[in-house]
C-alpha cells in the first residue's frame, strides 16, 4: 500500500511495483488518517509511507499501525531527505527502513522485497547521523551505564554482533567478522531481538543508539 499526499508520488510508485510480476499495489492513502482503516481493510504486506502529510502524519500512523495491530505490516519510510527528523522518529515509531524518493526503480523494488521478506533497510552512514542529529542520548554523565537496563541483559558475543548490526553487516557478514556459523549469527539476532524487546533490527539498532550502547559520529 502507498501513502503519501502528492498524487504524482502515488503514481510512479504503483507503475513501478505494479510492473513487477510478484508485486501489487493493493491500495493508496492520500494522508496519514485514512492509512490505518485502509490497512485494516486491505492487510497489505508492506506500507510505503512519506512523513509528511496532512493531519496525521506518517510517523504517528506508523505508530498506530505498530501499537494498534497484532500482525502490522511492515512499514517503508519513502521521503525525499535522508537527514530528516521525521525519518529518524518514523524509525522510532516501527519503520523498518527508509529510502529516498530520488532512488532508481530498480531501488525501490529490491526494497519492497526485502522489507517483505521480513529483514531491515538501514544506511548505517546515514542513521548514525540522524542518530547524532536527533536521537543522540543525554550526556555521559546523566544516562545510565551502557551496561545497564535491557542492553546489560546481551551477553559479551551478542553485544559483539548488535555493534556489527549498527554497523550494517548482514548475518553473512557478520558470521565472517566473528568467524561463526550463519545459523548461531542468526540465533544471537533472535535473542538480541528478544532481550532488547525489539521488533526487528532497525529497533535494535535505535535502542543501541539511544541507550549509549553504540555512540552515533
Amino acid at each position: 500500500m502507498i501513502a503519501d499526499d502528492e498524487r504524482l508520488v502515488r503514481t510512479g510508485l504503483r507503475v513501478v511495483i505494479d510492473a513487477e510480476p510478484d508485486l501489487t499495489v493493493v491500495g493508496e492513502a492520500a494522508d496519514g488518517a485514512a492509512v490505518v482503516p485502509l490497512v485494516r481493510e486491505l492487510r497489505p504486506d508492506v506500507v510505503l509511507m512519506d512523513v509528511r502529510m496532512p493531519g496525521i502524519d506518517g510517523i504517528r500512523a506508523t505508530g498506530q499501525l505498530m501499537d494498534g495491530m497484532t500482525a502490522p505490516p511492515r512499514i517503508l519510510v519513502v521521503t525525499t531527505f535522508e537527514h530528516d527528523d521525521h525519518v529518524y522518529d518514523a524509525l522510532r515509531a516501527g519503520a523498518a527502513g527508509f529510502l529516498l524518493k530520488r532512488a532508481r526503480a530498480e531501488e525501490m523494488v529490491q526494497a519492497v522485497r526485502l522489507i517483505a521478506r521480513g529483514d531491515s533497510l538501514l544506511f548505517p552512514a546515514a542513521v548514525r547521523e540522524l542518530a547524532l542529529r536527533y536521537g543522540a542520548p543525554a550526556p555521559r554523565e546523566s544516562r545510565p551505564a551502557p551496561g545497564r537496563g535491557p542492553i546489560g541483559r546481551l551477553t559479551g558475543r551478542e553485544g559483539q554482533v548488535l555493534r556489527l548490526m549498527a554497523a550494517g553487516l548482514s548475518n553473512g557478514e557478520i558470521a565472517a567478522k566473528l568467524v561463526l556459523s550463519p545459523e548461531t549469527v542468526k540465533t544471537h539476532v533472535g535473542s538480541v531481538l528478544a532481550k532488547l524487546g525489539a521488533r526487528d533490527r532497525t529497533q535494535a539498532v535505535i535502542a543501541a543508539y539511544e541507550s549509549g550502547f553504540v555512540l552515533p559520529g
